[in-house]
């Protein structure tokens, strides 16, 4: 369907406040952990568990959200994969338990990959059109809605609000904000004859190297969302306030990195600005596990949210000009990107259980140095400081925060 170019620039403000929406779930999500950790009385290394499900639900879904946009079309299925998305937000905080912690976080995630899909490839479609970069514009804004999410998480944590009756008003309220939002998207339809996109795609070798360092940057970045709250709560002492507070830190320094990120890119290159940002993220984990105080600790997180932000664009970006066939080698990296995001809040939990909170990010430090070192293999083919864009035919439809993005992210 052809659209005027003042219709295009209204649908980018549509899907990026839709990406805030999305962001929003899983900052509202993030801050109130600790509550539901106390609620359904699991351990660390339960929570941990329990946060694996969220990307188990998203790996296993996302390959349905293309066979939607299909049938119903782009628009919508973004409604509907939104709504649900939303809504689900109220699941987590009225599990009893650990099982049904896990399963409510297995449908949380299942409807946070299948809306991230839609919107991805929305935003990529609008890209095209537009003719010029919006996606780490649209990713800052998914950070800017994290933001939001964590600051009114971290209001409701320090009034000491049943984290119950917060998220089911926030989910209410973000189910409306999504649905007047995405009737602004472009309302793309398949041909009736048109197949769907193929599913699944064996990344070539040149690609694997590139995806370990997205590997390390959504590990420290999952990590450092779902726990940093706790971290300063367990390992600290802190209130419940000042805990969901780190989170929000977090937040805020990824939301500006990403808002920027690209001016950075183009200005020092992908792989000085890589290796930059590893520095920051390894020297914030530096001050995580050796600090004394609440501040010293957020100041860390707020770092390593610095660091990581903008390493999962440019990893796609690089996967893009590194062989012959940009759209297998880009999914090769987001499969990558999304098992870091599927393992990286069980590991956590999991080593914690064995040692402590402390050992668990030293591990996240150790990852985030692995930025510096590997950042060269960013600039393999280029001068490293605008990655082709790929096509519609090419682009992926998987989202790029990983969430924890995983499913977030």
């Amino acid at each position: 369907m052809p659209y005027g170019k003042e219709r295009v620039k209204r649908a980018r403000y549509a899907v990026a406040a839709v990406f805030c929406v999305h962001g929003a779930v899983a900052g509202s999500f993030a801050t109130r952990i600790p509550w539901i950790q106390e609620h359904a009385g699991v351990s660390a290394g339960q929570l941990g568990l329990a946060l694996a499900f969220p990307a188990i639900g998203a790996s296993l879904a996302m390959p349905l959200a293309g066979a939607v946009s299909h049938r119903f079309g782009a628009r919508t299925a973004l409604r509907g994969l939104l709504a649900l998305w939303t809504l689900s937000l109220a699941l987590p905080s009225l599990a009893p338990n650990l099982y049904g912690l896990c399963g409510a976080l297995l449908v949380y995630g299942a409807t946070s990959g299948m809306a991230d899909v839609a919107m991805n490839a929305l935003g990529v479609e609008v890209e095209n059109r537009l003719g010029r970069s919006i996606m780490s514009s649209l990713h800052g804004m998914w950070s800017v809605g994290a933001l939001l999410g964590s600051a009114a998480g971290t209001v409701a944590a320090t009034l000491g609000s049943d984290a119950r009756l917060h998220h089911l008003l926030a989910a209410g309220a973000l189910t409306l904000l999504g649905m007047a939002f995405c009737q602004g998207v472009l309302d793309l339809r398949s041909a009736p004859d048109e197949e769907p996109p193929p599913r699944f795609a064996l990344p070539p070798r040149s690609a694997l190297v590139i995806g370990a360092i997205g590997f390390c940057g959504v590990f420290a970045e999952g990590a450092s969302l779902d726990w940093s709250a706790v971290y300063l709560k367990e390992r600290l002492g802190t209130s419940a306030g000042v805990a969901a507070a780190s989170t929000t830190a977090f937040a805020l320094t990824m939301a500006v990195a990403r808002l920027v990120g690209d001016r950075v890119v183009d200005r020092f290159g992908a792989v000085r600005t890589v290796r930059v940002g590893g520095a920051a993220a390894t020297a914030g984990g530096v001050l995580v596990v050796t600090a004394p105080h609440a501040v010293v600790a957020m100041a860390g997180f707020a770092l390593l949210g610095l660091g990581v932000a903008v390493v999962v664009p440019l990893a796609f970006a690089a996967a893009a000009r590194s062989g012959p066939n940009p759209s297998q080698a880009i999914a090769g990296v987001a499969t990558i990107t999304y098992t870091s995001g599927l393992i990286a809040p069980s590991a956590i939990g999991g080593l914690a259980d064995l040692t402590s909170l402390t050992v668990s990010f030293g591990l996240v430090t150790l990852l985030t140095f692995g930025l510096v070192a590997g950042a060269g293999v960013l600039g393999a083919g280029r001068d490293g400081r605008r990655a082709r864009r790929p096509s519609a035919e090419q682009a992926p439809t998987a989202g790029a925060r990983g969430p924890g993005a995983g499913p977030g992210r």
